[in-house]
């Protein structure tokens, strides 16, 4: 049972992933689809017509030996010339279309899955979801190759063996004729015996291998996923390096590295006794076909019915018909690893599918929305917002609150009440649940996660992120990285040769953050744990250089600092419970005198920039 529906996934996988990828050929890349694709017939045709016409000159040849006739054998010796010119120029214009199409597509189906893996923040939703989509990079680049690459070879060579059989056959039935012989007393008479034979030889084979071959698909999955899975577990090491150093962590992750790559090993020990199964029928195959026609043709050819060039030509013709017919012999491992290579990408399409569904549904979606009608002492609105994973298990259970102008709150609770989970919903990085999530139509929100991202480029780039450089003078970035304490890497703003994500310690990112912050100037900052590598003076220096430049910007924060309650005046408490965490406290926090005193440790600063 669990044999069947693993097969009916698969078929279900690969007709989804044909459904977007055959766009190609009907949305507004479809002249250059059809375009290449008639080229390539072409190609086809002229490839056939040529080897038809070294067919019978190959028969010609051969008479012509047998007879010595020497003006008609220098004659046909020129002619192959022109007849090699043709073949070599029509296989090389095939090379250049079969490549040219398959970059065509393949370009047009990665912008295809990364425009709708970027579209509403899918690509971090993703990751937040059950299914079989994981190592979305590795299907949107590698699989994505191997699934436009092969089947325009696929197409290309069973056109090609469909065609040339059919010509060859034709060639068979006229130069093989028919054959009579005795057999148990009785005279059997079988017409185009060459025909017949090479369809039976050419059935057998295929039949064998796809029995002994029957589970490459799936090998070839089970394998690309161990790579991709160890591929990834490599790339965590790489990126958590630091941690792991200082934590002594690489005899864990050394094992986890053994266990991944034992998987890659076992799976490819797989897939190793596949290649061996199919090898050796293809093999076989090499060996005995040349051998059958000259069998097969030998009573005619001694009975003085056929010339040499015409059992050369049989065999030729013979040979090239069981080549073709015989085609998926020869490809079967290619053709499991592009079914393998497009059912990894159809499952991410799949799961991009349903993030659609739901976006357009409203299904077990919190709404999202910006007005212009909401009070003047209101910019941001939770009205009955309920916060879910996924599968609906509750996370938040319905909360509500107003969040004002230049007011600061505070979110805390317990360790696993979902204050991270609720401020990612604000932000509209996290879809799941119900109610309702307004913003004021001018408000401009910038989020701050524990680990800032900084890009790959200049440190003038990583502050005007995600602008463009051009937006934002020298003098702006060196402001705001003296206000964030970065003023020493003012001389290096321009220098896009340092790996800056490497290079800047958590503390100093999180303080990147505050300078990209001080360039975006929002009207909504919401910050989760965003100040956890910092001291608490260097903390303090920026939340009250933050409240200089942004008086009037709202900020919702989360954080376990006990002090942080000093930069806020107002208390979310969410508390776990069944049906998930509830708001339990709204309350305010500072008095007016304690603002006061912040505001006073501002002004008696003579540099408030942080060194």
């Amino acid at each position: 049972m669990d044999d069947l529906n693993a097969k009916s996934r698969r078929r279900l996988l690969f007709a989804r992933f044909w459904r977007s990828a055959s766009q190609f050929w009907t949305k507004q890349s479809r002249r250059e689809a059809w375009f290449l694709t008639l080229a390539l017939l072409s190609f086809i045709l002229g490839q056939i017509f040529i080897q038809y016409r070294l067919n019978v000159w190959n028969k010609n040849i051969f008479d012509a030996l047998e007879k010595r006739q020497i003006d008609l054998v220098a004659s046909l010796a020129l002619l192959f010339i022109p007849l090699a010119f043709a073949a070599v120029a029509f296989n090389v214009a095939s090379v250049w279309g079969r490549m040219t199409t398959q970059r065509a597509w393949r370009a047009w189906l990665t912008d295809h899955l990364i425009d709708r893996w970027f579209r509403q923040g899918r690509y971090y939703q993703l990751n937040l979801m059950g299914g079989d989509h994981r190592n979305p990079e590795a299907r949107i680049t590698e699989d994505t190759r191997i699934a436009t690459e092969s089947p325009v070879d696929f197409v290309f060579g069973v056109t090609t063996a469909t065609l040339t059989a059919a010509t060859f056959i034709s060639v068979l039935w006229s130069v093989g004729g028919s054959i009579t012989f005795e057999l148990g007393g009785s005279e059997i008479f079988i017409p185009g015996y060459l025909v017949l034979a090479a369809i039976l030889y050419a059935s057998s084979t295929t039949i064998m291998l796809l029995f002994i071959a029957r589970r490459f698909v799936a090998v070839s999955e089970n394998r690309n996923q161990a790579e991709a899975e160890f591929r990834y577990a490599a790339t965590r090491v790489r990126e958590n390096g630091e941690s792991i150093a200082l934590l002594g962590g690489e005899p864990e992750e050394r094992s986890s590295l053994s266990n991944a790559l034992g998987s890659v090993i076992v799976r490819w020990r797989e897939t190793c006794g596949q290649y061996l199964r199919t090898t050796f029928v293809s093999y076989c195959n090499f060996v005995i076909a040349p051998v059958v026609p000259l069998i097969l043709c030998s009573p005619k050819y001694l009975a003085g019915t056929m010339s040499l060039g015409e059992v050369m030509q049989a065999t030729t013709a013979f040979v090239t018909v069981q080549q073709s017919l015989n085609w998926l012999v020869e490809n079967y491992p290619k053709l499991a690893d592009w079914t393998a290579s497009a059912n990894r990408v159809a499952a991410l399409i799949v799961a991009l599918d349903r993030l659609e569904h739901a976006e357009k549904h409203g299904f077990g979606r919190i709404e999202r929305r910006t007005d212009d009608s909401l009070a003047e002492d209101e910019v941001l609105k939770l009205n009955h917002v309920s916060v879910t994973l996924d599968d609906g298990t509750a996370v938040v259970a319905e909360t509500e609150f107003v969040v004002g102008p230049g007011e600061q709150i505070l979110v805390t609770g317990e360790s696993g009440a979902g204050k991270s989970t609720l401020i990612r919903a604000i932000s509209g990085l996290w879809p799941w649940g119900e109610g309702e999530i307004v913003v004021h139509q001018d408000a401009k929100l910038f989020f701050m996660p524990q680990r800032p991202y900084v890009p790959v480029g200049s440190l003038k780039h990583a502050v005007a992120y995600p602008n463009a450089v051009d937006t934002i003078t020298d003098e702006d970035v060196i402001s705001a990285l003296e206000d964030a304490g970065l003023g020493h890497l003012s001389g290096k703003i321009s220098d896009d040769t340092v790996p800056w994500e490497r290079t800047l310690s958590g503390g100093e990112q999180q303080r990147l953050a505050f300078a990209q912050l001080f360039v975006q100037k929002p009207t909504i900052i919401v910050m989760d744990e965003a100040t956890s590598a910092l001291d608490p003076m260097t903390q303090e220096r920026l939340l009250l250089r933050l409240k200089e430049r942004l008086p009037t910007a709202s900020l919702i924060s989360v954080g376990h600092r006990t002090e942080l309650e000093e930069f806020h005046n107002r208390r979310l408490v969410l508390a776990r419970g069944t049906g998930g965490a509830r708001l339990v406290v709204d309350e305010q926090l500072l008095p007016d005198t304690t603002m006061n005193r912040l505001w006073a440790k501002l002004m008696l600063r003579n540099n408030p920039r942080t060194e």
